[in-house]
């Protein structure tokens, strides 16, 4: 099951952030803050944030983070699949393909589906190319406030 984070969910979200920020997934370490500042945003349903948990069997098995954003290159809408974390005991029974499809259901007017992935991800990077995601070959950079 795929559902949108509530209120109740803060301290697990906030332990999984920890962890996938604390993972080969990511280049580097956030500040807790971060973490916190998304929450309250997710509690206020900003429109540039949505997060998800999914659910196995009545547990908690990872979360997914998505940044809507619009792209005169790509003709629209962009949603960027900006954190999935799948916990270690949950990977492998299909719950990254299954949010994949969900996301795609739910922004059914986007123009582009984007990530991120490190080099060093290869089980995530296999996956993201079986779902038919290709290399953008921009160099990326950023001005951090």
């Amino acid at each position: 099951m795929i559902r949108e984070i509530n209120q109740n969910d803060h301290d697990i979200f906030i332990e999984m952030v920890n962890q996938f920020y604390h993972s080969p997934a990511v280049l580097h370490h956030i500040p807790s803050v971060h973490a916190e500042n998304t929450f309250i945003e997710l509690m206020n349903q900003s429109p540039y944030v949505k997060g998800y948990l999914f659910e196995l069997e009545g547990n908690i098995a990872g979360y997914g983070l998505l940044a809507i954003t619009y792209s005169n290159e790509a003709g629209g809408l962009v949603v960027w699949i900006d954190e999935i974390l799948i916990l270690e005991a949950y990977r492998g029974k299909g719950l990254g393909t299954e949010f994949f499809a969900f996301v795609q259901q739910q922004f059914p007017q986007a123009k582009r589906f984007r990530l991120e992935v490190t080099k060093e991800n290869t089980r995530a990077t296999k996956l993201y190319q079986s779902l038919k995601y290709e290399s953008l070959d921009y160099l990326q950079m950023v001005l951090e406030r």
